[in-house]
């Protein structure tokens, strides 16, 4: 009983902006991302004014996917989590032929997992978007961008149907709250009006590419993905345990949609509260209904905390919280929960009653090379270890649990602040927040403590 599933996919997660360079090879479009190769900026400016940023090369995962995947299969991975950068396959994302180039280069990622006995569990869009929908239509506040990423979602699950079986929509489809450009390519000051209709027609989206996958790859899977924000009450104060409620209920909404095919009541009184009124076509309210995805994935980083006292929230690095005073934080100020992990298990479990699977969870941090030239990164270990206990708890308590891609298994550079420093890799890559650096790869010391994990299908970890 202190083992996982048998059949448990076990792996990391990374997405092509953060990992790729090469952003301008091979007839690549700009993406959202692109326009922001520093981190986040001003996304108002043009493609005139962008400035070479670290995204730009990255960790040039795009010529060294061989190296790095061998690394993966020397720990045992036999999943990997990645994205297909939607501007590879159509460059501007309204072209009637994809790209064949594009196309070509991710069989030749697939191919080379394939070699090493690897699953691809891919993405369809992680935080990118063709910049070209941004200035052409106004990103998803157009409702012509739901054909465009239907025949995208098309054009790659027929190209892949015998290579990848496991498939995703939209990254943390949540975040769109907080981040409106790298979510739906709207302004960071739009409208929470300009914003729910935007995400609306993501879920018509979503809706499509979930019936396209399950029609075209039969014997696939394709799954929603949220950013698992799951929030305490600050005390036991009845306000509080409503203000838990309303704030879970903000990411909670996107899994109703798209799990059980409709806009829960909860959200109907906030839209006619907030006056916030949702254009609809007839056909969208059956389009929703018609298409529940197969599982269930998201991230966990960290936990919250709410209060219907407004002076307690904190400004937090995406998401403001109130801090909980049981908890320490990380170098970077998010709460360290472990125990969160198996509560937010059994909590999605209990209400969707789906298979769910981990496909976000690590530790940033600054990792320091040794004078023996090893990276002893202890917390990352313990950090890994504690919450992985906590998810084999959760499968004890009943929880259906597909798998565990953890972020990122080799150090990438960060969405939100273009950082290298923000390190979560088992696999150290020489590259520095100037940009400087060899580009050379060295495992850590979580690299072995990973590989034995898998190895041992979990019964290593130190509850």
């Amino acid at each position: 009983m202190n083992t996982f599933p048998s059949n448990f996919l076990w792996g990391g997660a990374i997405a092509a902006n953060q990992v790729e360079g090469s952003f301008n090879l091979d007839n690549k479009g700009l993406s959202t991302s692109d326009m922001l190769p520093n981190g986040i900026l001003s996304p108002h400016q043009s493609r005139e004014e962008r400035t070479d940023g670290i995204k730009d090369l990255a960790i040039d995962f795009y010529h060294r996917y061989p190296e790095d995947i061998a690394l993966f299969n020397e720990m045992g991975f036999n999943c990997l989590r990645l994205s297909i950068a939607w501007t590879r396959i159509f460059p501007n994302g309204d072209e009637l032929e994809p790209n064949e180039a594009g196309l070509a280069y991710y069989d030749k990622i697939f191919d080379e997992l394939a070699k090493h006995g690897m699953q691809p569990f891919v993405t369809l869009s992680h935080y990118e978007m063709p910049y070209a929908l941004v200035e052409n239509y106004g990103g998803w506040g157009s409702r012509e961008l739901i054909t465009f990423f239907e025949r995208y979602a098309r054009t790659v699950f027929e190209r892949y149907k015998n290579k990848v079986k496991l498939w995703l929509t939209f990254n943390e489809i949540n975040m769109s709250l907080h981040a409106p450009f790298t979510g739906v390519g709207l302004q960071e000051d739009a409208s929470e009006q300009a914003i729910y209709q935007a995400i609306h027609h993501q879920l018509v989206a979503n809706a499509k590419a979930v019936k396209l996958c399950q029609q075209i790859i039969p014997d696939g899977k394709i799954g929603n993905m949220l950013l698992g924000a799951i929030n305490y009450p600050y005390t036991c104060n009845p306000d509080d345990v409503i203000a838990a409620m309303h704030e879970n209920n903000k990411w909670l909404f996107f899994g109703d949609v798209q799990t059980r095919g409709q806009y829960p009541g909860y959200m109907l009184r906030y839209f006619r509260e907030q006056g916030i009124e949702i254009a609809m076509e007839p056909a969208d309210i059956e389009e929703l209904a018609s298409a529940s995805v197969d599982f269930i994935s998201f991230s966990y980083y960290a936990s919250g905390c709410a209060s219907a006292d407004p002076k307690q929230k904190e400004v937090g690095n995406i998401i403001d919280s109130v801090p909980n005073p049981y908890l320490e934080k990380s170098q970077w100020g998010w709460l360290i929960d472990p125990k969160g992990l198996r509560i937010l298990l059994n909590f999605l479990h209990d209400r969707y009653q789906k298979p769910l699977f981990i496909v976000e969870n690590g530790l940033g941090a600054r990792d320091e090379i040794d004078e023996n030239g090893e990276i002893i990164d202890d917390y990352r270990i313990a950090y890994l270890n504690d919450h992985l206990v906590q998810a084999r708890e959760a499968v004890l308590d009943g929880v259906d649990l597909m798998g565990f891609t953890s972020w990122g298994p080799i150090d990438l550079v960060a969405n939100s602040t273009a950082e290298m420093s923000k390190r979560y890799g088992y696999i150290y890559v020489d590259r520095h927040d100037d940009g400087s650096g060899t580009l050379t790869r060295k495992r850590k010391k979580s690299f072995y403590w990973y590989q034995d994990v898998i190895r041992s299908n979990g019964a290593s970890l130190k509850a």
